[in-house]
Formats: C-alpha cells, structure tokens, sequence
C-alpha cells in the first residue's frame, strides 16, 4: 500500500508521519488489497478544543473508503480514524464475501 500525507497550513513533522504510517500499515491484515491510502492533516480555526482534523481514503479495488475525525492531538485523531476504518474495511469485506 503506498500512502501519501499531506498537510494543510503546517508541516508535519517525521515523528507523526512515522506514527500515521505505522497505523495505516495495520489494516493491511483486515484487507490484502489495499492499493492506496491518502491522509489528509488540517488545522481548522473553528476556536474548539478538537481543532485537529485527519481525512483518510483507502482506494481498494471497487471502492472508496472514507473517514474522518478531529481531536485535541493528531496522535487521538489518527488513532480514532484508524478504528473507524478498521470496522469499516471488515464491514466491507463482509459484504463482498456475502454476494
């Protein structure tokens, strides 16, 4: 799976690429097929306490799975947002299997 990181109004530092890369690497095992993953970081100034913004697609073959979330840190938002795929790419591999 290759994944692009990009970064909206700052720049991301080695250490969270490194902790983003290392998450999305373990949804490898929910599906073999991932062919791409891009990570979105933003910085919203909404004056929230979750001003911290990360959008991830995975491109798999057939479809496209999108989930965002915000938190205090990225490290949380990653975190969330890799859960949430985790259901979401088991929920679709269910489905492909079923038809």
């Amino acid at each position: 799976m290759t994944t692009r990181i990009e970064s909206i109004h700052f720049t991301a530092d080695q250490k969270l690429i490194d902790f983003i890369q290392k998450k999305l690497d373990k949804l490898d095992q929910y599906h073999d097929r991932i062919i791409d993953a891009h990570v979105i970081l933003k910085l919203e100034n909404t004056g929230q306490v979750k001003d911290k913004v990360v959008e991830v697609k995975l491109d798999i073959p057939g479809d496209l799975i999108v989930a965002s979330e915000s938190s205090k840190s990225f490290e949380a938002a990653v975190d969330e947002v890799s859960s949430v795929l985790k259901r979401l790419l088991i929920r679709h591999k269910e489905r492909v299997r079923s038809h």
